[in-house]
């Protein structure tokens, strides 16, 4: 069996372990589940998230995770040029694929759009006219928020919904819960049996899409005072170490 898991929300909050996950896949690798970490946070390269992963009592390797950024890159062809106004994730995949990056103005293939703290006009104006050039306009994901200890902040989908706008074109999103996640993480790992996340618009439809069993912890973005939500998951649980007893 393969369990796909959700990470911000799920096995972190921010820099913040939640109590117990580490523990809960420790059982699940124990009893011979495969366990693979599918994030649309785009921003951290995969050794970022082994290491971050290592720092929260689960040690991985990187057939164990797929970042957005990765479902992204796979989007493009190898010689392709892009317009990078996203975190050092992309970068990594990006260059990883054979895909020449660029930071300023000049033509390029495509933007590429995904979370990041350093987000500003210009970068909207450069990505804005390399869109309106004739680049394609991709997001690794479409995410409003982005969950945190302190609470939600804007996440990789307010970024790209602002250069869409100011573009006029609609975007090809790669991450959950859209097509191009779940052919890449079929591709990966072949059939999933269980996907656990906190979003139901990202997580269920993902999970559904997939054919996968969906299980919604309450440790990230959706509360119990948000309950009933669609898609209806198959079991909900305060968090992971709930889950997996």
């Amino acid at each position: 069996m393969t369990w796909v898991l959700d990470l911000d929300g799920v096995v972190w909050l921010g820099d913040e372990p939640i109590p117990g996950s580490a523990e809960a896949i420790a059982r699940l690798r124990a009893s011979g589940e495969r366990v693979v970490f599918v994030s649309n946070n785009s921003a951290l390269t995969i050794s970022g998230y082994l290491a971050k992963l290592d720092r929260c009592g689960v040690p991985s390797t990187a057939d164990d995770v797929v970042s957005s950024a990765q479902v992204a890159a796979d989007l493009l062809e190898p010689g392709a040029t892009a317009l990078v106004c996203a975190g050092p994730g992309v970068d990594e995949a990006l260059t990883a694929r054979g895909v020449s990056i660029r930071h300023d103005d000049g033509p390029v293939d495509a933007v590429v759009v995904g979370w990041h703290r350093d987000f500003d006009y210009e970068r909207l104006s450069m990505a804005m006219r390399a869109v309106r050039g004739g680049a394609r306009l991709i997001g690794t994901n479409d995410d409003a928020t982005y969950p945190t200890p302190t609470g939600p902040i804007p996440g990789g989908g307010s970024i790209l919904a602002a250069v869409a706008y100011a573009s006029g074109v609609t975007p090809t999103v790669a991450g959950k819960p859209h097509q191009p996640a779940v052919t890449f993480v079929q591709q990966k790992v072949g059939n999933v049996t269980v996907a656990v996340g906190d979003r139901p618009s990202t997580d269920g439809l993902f999970a559904r899409r997939l054919g996968a069993k969906w299980c919604l912890v309450l440790s990230g973005v959706t509360a119990p005072g948000d309950l009933p939500v669609e898609p209806a998951p198959d079991q909900v649980t305060a968090d992971l170490a709930a889950l997996v007893p």
